[in-house]
């Protein structure tokens, strides 16, 4: 029989040693990805066209522009309308400040003129040396005015402290933003005490070993009355020698450190005659026998 001639054998590929670099220059996607790119081509084809998107887009920007709009002009016209109401019920409050304020002036009247007279039928009625003695006690709790030589002691905010920012009540008792604070006054009053004042007021309020000076926001309270800038001290004593005491004491540096760091603004006057009126509201809080006498605490 013949021999059959053997098959032809295929070439074999000079990248046959490459097999991995082939396929991945013939096959460069996933079928994964190829799969996840079809179905993203499918719902590009199912959305609207880029501008429709836009129109839509532009609809609802301007309807929430409209929206704005309505909201800040009806907030402009409530605001407006209630303005009148507003600035009436302000009066109306400043008014009764102002009414009440007179009220107390007239009752404080009044109550002057029944101490006066109580003072005088006490006199009356006592020796001569007890009476004498209730006077120099009545003086020192300052139940009753005192006029004599002194010293007049102005103390103000800073310029423009009313618009600067300002500390509370607890700022250290420095004048923070250039506002005098209670805790300043204090340091003031003791200071003049210090130096040998008789007698001392701020604003008129005559202060006595039972008085506070205190704060509440801003406004600095004495005995529970409301004061407002500027303070005027005035102490009862001997002038020269009181001011010069006080401007060499403690509370004389402390009011120059107000002056230098915080613009806080003072001045002192020497005066041949002051006149401080009575505490306004001390009470008898015991009263004991002595002899024909009595011996009262205030």
């Amino acid at each position: 029989m013949p021999q059959q001639e053997p098959a032809p054998r295929r070439p074999v590929r000079p990248d046959a040693s490459m097999s991995l670099l082939t396929t991945v220059m013939e096959h460069s996607l996933d079928a994964g990805y190829a799969r996840a790119a079809a179905r993203r081509r499918a719902a590009d084809g199912a959305r609207p066209a880029h501008g429709a998107r836009t129109l839509r887009g532009r609809l609802w920007l301007a309807a929430g522009l409209a929206l704005a709009a309505a909201v800040v002009t009806l907030g402009a016209a409530h605001a407006r309308d209630a303005a009148p109401t507003v600035a009436r019920e302000r009066e109306e409050l400043l008014e009764r400040v102002e009414a009440g304020t007179d009220g107390l002036d007239r009752l404080q009247g009044d109550v002057d003129a029944l101490r006066a007279d109580v003072a005088a039928r006490q006199r009356a009625a006592l020796p001569e040396d007890h009476a004498d003695r209730a006077d120099l006690v009545a003086l020192l709790a300052g139940a009753t005015a005192v006029s004599g030589p002194g010293v007049e002691l102005t103390v103000d905010d800073a310029e423009g402290a009313g618009q600067a920012a300002s500390g509370g009540p607890g700022d250290g008792g420095f004048g923070q933003g250039g506002r005098v604070r209670d805790r300043d006054l204090q340091w003031i009053v003791n200071g003049l005490w210090q130096a040998g004042a008789e007698a001392v007021s701020v604003n008129d309020q005559r202060l006595t070993a039972l008085s506070a000076i205190r704060a509440a926001g801003d406004a600095v309270l004495v005995d529970n009355r409301p004061l407002v800038p500027p303070y005027t001290l005035r102490a009862v004593g001997d002038g020269d020698e009181l001011a010069a005491a006080f401007a060499a004491g403690p509370a004389g540096s402390y009011l120059r450190v107000l002056a230098d760091d915080y613009g806080i603004r003072s001045a002192t006057e020497v005066r041949d005659e002051l006149r401080l009126p009575a505490a306004p509201s001390l009470t008898i809080r015991s009263a004991s026998p002595v002899g024909s006498a009595g011996s009262v605490t205030e």
